[in-house]
């Protein structure tokens, strides 16, 4: 099943990454971008580089084509133990195609060129999921922005990846890393927007994210009450609580019972 939580942890600090394997994440991704000042680019490339093994696949984050740590990231990601890269500032399709790597490619979406694109993006082969990268596209746009000023630009990442029949895309991580109840929050509204996992900054806020994109109890006994009463009702029609259950209620539930873990 496709992670619901990618916890990063920064590539220059190896002391974290079993930590950070340890801490409940379905995925980690192991930054070489953002958590990485300049002057220690090598260093991490060179620590993580020594840490990858087949037996503990990771994601990689590489830093953008426009910059000189770019192309040595990239023979990072060739090694076993990287199973999927994140490419930050995703923005061009032409340019993910040039990448020629192995494995699964998750654009990060995070300025108006990269959602302009999204879609062109979507479409690269090899691509797996969309992210999306809120704190970058806000300084982008100059927005001083929420959830809610964002709600429009993260649909047009659920369409983009429906409509390339991509996975549910990822959402930007929250900033809380205290406030548990901020983080599910607006990793349950997101769920709800189309999203199917979301980033995180904090061990701390793996649970919560874990939880928001899972069924809930409620859900599930839900799911298996339509599928019983289909299953008995001979193709005629009936209904659920005053509801009448047709072929997209069966598909719902079925689709519920699925993300089960």
């Amino acid at each position: 099943m496709l992670p619901r939580s990618y916890l990063f942890v920064p590539g220059n600090r190896p002391e974290r990454f079993e930590k950070a394997l340890a801490s409940g994440a379905d995925a980690v991704i192991v930054d070489l971008e953002d958590a990485v000042p300049p002057d220690q680019k090598e260093a991490a490339r060179r620590s993580v580089s020594a840490w990858l093994t087949a037996a503990k696949p990771v994601v990689v984050r590489i830093n953008a084509a426009d910059t000189p740590w770019h192309r040595g990231d990239l023979t990072v990601c060739r090694q076993p133990g990287v199973a999927a890269v994140m490419v930050a500032k995703a923005e061009r399709a032409d340019a993910l195609a040039a990448l020629q790597l192995d494995v699964s490619l998750l654009p990060l979406i995070e300025s108006a060129a990269g959602i302009d694109q999204a879609r062109s993006i979507a479409a690269v082969a090899g691509v797996q999921r969309l992210a999306f990268g809120a704190i970058d596209f806000q300084l982008d746009m100059n927005m001083r922005a929420g959830f809610d000023e964002l709600v429009f630009f993260r649909s047009q990442l659920v369409l983009a990846s429906r409509l390339a029949n991509l996975a549910s895309p990822i959402d930007s991580p929250g900033v809380a890393i205290d406030d548990m109840a901020e983080v599910e929050l607006e990793a349950q509204r997101a769920r709800r927007l189309g999203f199917g996992a979301k980033l995180c900054i904090h061990p701390r806020q793996v649970d919560a994210v874990n939880r928001s994109f899972s069924p809930t109890e409620a859900e599930v006994a839900w799911a298996h009450r339509v599928l019983v009463i289909a299953a008995g009702s001979g193709g005629a029609a009936v209904a659920l609580d005053g509801r009448m259950i047709d072929k997209p209620v069966i598909l719902r539930a079925q689709a519920i019972l699925a993300e089960r873990r």
